[in-house]
């Protein structure tokens, strides 16, 4: 069990999926030079680097909304308040084609080095960023999934509902922390296109080039494992990466296989939390559904 003063609930596969075989989320970490700055400010100055997470909020974010509306698609973006506060017609552009905006941190910095202090500070100036544009954020994810105790406890006290950073389960279940109730739908290493496509040699952020139909494949064969086990796909993409011309037809691909299975049901993340929160205490369990 991991060392959280909170409580596992579960609630049946029927009340949060419905008779889909399997709910996939299509997720967007809009991190724009935020993992850059994190490193240290020496990266100001890299500027080809730079240029290469400016591609994120202007260029692959647009065409990211594009194919989502081809598809006709709801989706999650997860955007950190520095982000919000240097990309305002990118916040404007996803609230405008109706997706989600959920909390991501401020400066993309890992709450597991951060002081509880810190951790706070960095809530509450993503939140004021994301106010600014009538968001009220009812998602977490936290920065790199390298989320701590301490944030995941206080979560509840800003308001926040769900979180999207641990890793222990392939379906979404609820914790019962110290400041209320979360649900919690778990991402996963290999649904991340970072692990994929990224190559940042300084700082180094990754080493990796994959081809997308490759990239298909893997997320492709993942979701028919989870049809069969009636679990939850959280897709997690950056747009500087999956924004590329050939890469977002990786997504494509998974989004029509997934239609022409005619049992996977998409969702934004706040809706599938409400959902699982809606769910009476009569019918959780502390104990996984089979």
């Amino acid at each position: 069990m991991l060392d959280v003063n909170a409580t596992w609930r579960y609630a049946s596969p029927e009340s949060w999926k419905g008779a889909a075989a399997a709910v996939a989320i299509l997720s967007f970490d809009v991190d724009a030079e935020t993992p850059l700055l994190a490193a240290g400010e020496k990266y100001t100055q890299h500027l080809s680097t730079m240029s290469h997470q400016v591609y994120g909020p202007t260029i692959g974010v647009p065409r990211i909304i594009k194919m989502l509306a081809r598809h006709g698609k709801p989706a999650t973006f997860f955007v950190p308040g520095w982000t919000a506060e240097h990309y305002p017609r990118c916040m404007e552009a996803i609230l405008e084609s109706g997706h989600e905006i959920a909390l991501h941190g401020y400066t993309h910095r890992s709450p597991c080095y951060n002081t509880p202090l810190e951790q706070r500070q960095e809530i509450e100036k993503g939140l004021a960023a994301l106010e600014k544009f009538g968001v009220t954020p009812l998602g977490y994810r936290a920065p790199m999934w390298q989320t701590s105790k301490h944030t995941l406890e206080i979560l509840g006290e800003y308001g926040i509902r769900y979180d999207s950073s641990l890793m222990d389960d392939d379906r979404p279940y609820l914790l019962d922390t110290p400041s209320g109730r979360l649900a919690e739908m778990c991402p996963q290493w290999y649904l991340d296109d970072w692990e994929q496509y990224v190559y940042v040699p300084d700082p180094n952020l990754g080493a990796t080039i994959n081809r997308p139909s490759v990239v298909a494949q893997l997320w492709i064969e993942e979701l028919e494992g989870e049809r069969e086990t009636g679990s939850l796909l959280m897709l997690t993409c950056h747009p500087f990466a999956s924004g590329r011309p050939g890469r977002i037809k990786a997504i494509e691909k998974l989004i029509e296989f997934a239609d022409s299975c005619g049992d996977v049901a998409f969702t934004r993340a706040d809706d599938l939390a409400q959902r699982l929160l809606a769910v009476p205490d009569s019918e959780l369990s502390e104990n996984r559904p089979d």
